[in-house]
């Protein structure tokens, strides 16, 4: 049976939060909108307010998860991120983005968190 698109990312973004709460991680928000794009996933580690990326693949014929949070979506994560900072008040001691890439194949999935990947 073949997953569409929404029901892939949905699926992920499941897994994912479901590893970052095993983590530690508490989930503010999912799926945060606003104009000029989406969160996957807001969520605090301890002080820090983490904004996540999820990624999720069924193979890696075209590349990695990660390799999908390109230069230009990490663009728009950051402007979102501005957006959710300036609607929300929170004693954060800092901010971070993280990517959560996931790789759905016959072996289970294959989840990797990846803390602080790229500069915010």
């Amino acid at each position: 049976m073949s997953l569409d698109r929404r029901s892939l990312g949905h699926i992920g973004e499941e897994l994912a939060a479901q590893a970052l709460i095993q983590r530690g991680y508490t989930i503010r928000e999912r799926n945060w909108r606003t104009r000029g794009g989406e969160i996957d996933l807001v969520a605090t580690e301890g002080e820090v307010l983490v904004f996540v990326e999820v990624k999720t693949r069924r193979s890696l014929a075209f590349g990695t998860p990660q390799e999908a949070v390109a230069p230009a979506k990490q663009a728009r994560l950051r402007q979102a991120a501005e957006l959710y900072l300036q609607t929300h008040q929170g004693s954060w001691t800092a901010v971070r983005f993280d990517v959560v890439a996931i790789t759905l194949n016959g072996s289970g999935p294959h989840l990797e968190v990846i803390p602080n990947a790229f500069e915010g």
